[in-house]
């Protein structure tokens, strides 16, 4: 197995992790959706912050960014790797003829149906 890699994903564990992932990614969405909301009111409160200030609203917002964090971490400890927060992007270490590479998927997409290699990212995603 690659050292960089905690681990190495079937198609079927892949699959099997769905139902856990979107779970995830939702809240990753929100806390994401929550923090975009309030940083353009955060500039003079992050400066206060470094203050010794930054009130109600400093503590919120780094709140939010904990939680998202928490969610992202919940991810990255299953093994998988979170390409893209916006649409949800996951990429599954796997190894498919003597190599690894990754199994790819993101929200709508039913199942795990792509892969591609390491350094070829989404624009080379191929049917499995």
């Amino acid at each position: 197995m690659d050292p960089a890699f905690q681990r190495l994903f079937t198609v079927e564990e892949a699959n099997a992790l769905l139902p856990t992932l979107r779970n995830i990614l939702d809240e990753v969405a929100l806390h994401r959706d929550a923090l975009r909301e309030k940083a353009p009111h955060m500039e003079p409160i992050l400066r206060a912050a470094t203050e010794n200030g930054g009130g109600m609203a400093g503590s919120e917002y780094g709140v939010e960014a904990y939680n998202l964090y928490l969610a992202i971490e919940r991810i990255r400890e299953l093994g998988v790797v979170l390409k893209d927060l916006d649409i949800g992007l996951l990429d599954f270490p796997h190894e498919r003829g003597g190599h690894v590479v990754f199994l790819c998927w993101h929200p709508p997409e039913e199942s795990v149906e792509y892969w591609h290699d390491l350094d070829s990212g989404y624009a080379g995603r191929q049917p499995l």
